[in-house]
């Protein structure tokens, strides 16, 4: 298992409850895949440096979790499947 970190921005216009819905799903799909989360960082709504689909803000989510590799690959794309995640970034952690 190595150690990763998730950055990913959701829609702004979302409602707390969509948002929160939406954080959870991503913490199960970790620890579903036998993952383990070590922080889970909801930054809030911020600006976003530029404009993305018509869109100036942004709710962050910084997720570090240890997993294999594989498991990477199904969250991103279960990311770019989901309308509500504007941008992600996954960056593979120490070694």
């Amino acid at each position: 298992m190595h150690q990763y970190e998730t950055m990913y921005i959701l829609k702004s216009d979302l409602e707390a409850e969509q948002t929160s819905t939406l954080v959870s799903k991503y913490q199960n799909l970790v620890t579903e895949h036998g993952g383990e989360i070590s922080k889970l960082e909801e930054m809030g709504k911020r600006r976003l440096a530029y404009e993305i689909n018509h869109s100036r803000d942004g709710y962050y989510v910084l997720m570090e979790y240890s997993a294999d590799t594989d498991f990477t690959r199904e969250l991103e794309r279960q990311m770019r499947i989901d309308d509500s995640v504007i941008r992600f970034l996954t960056v593979r952690v120490g070694e």
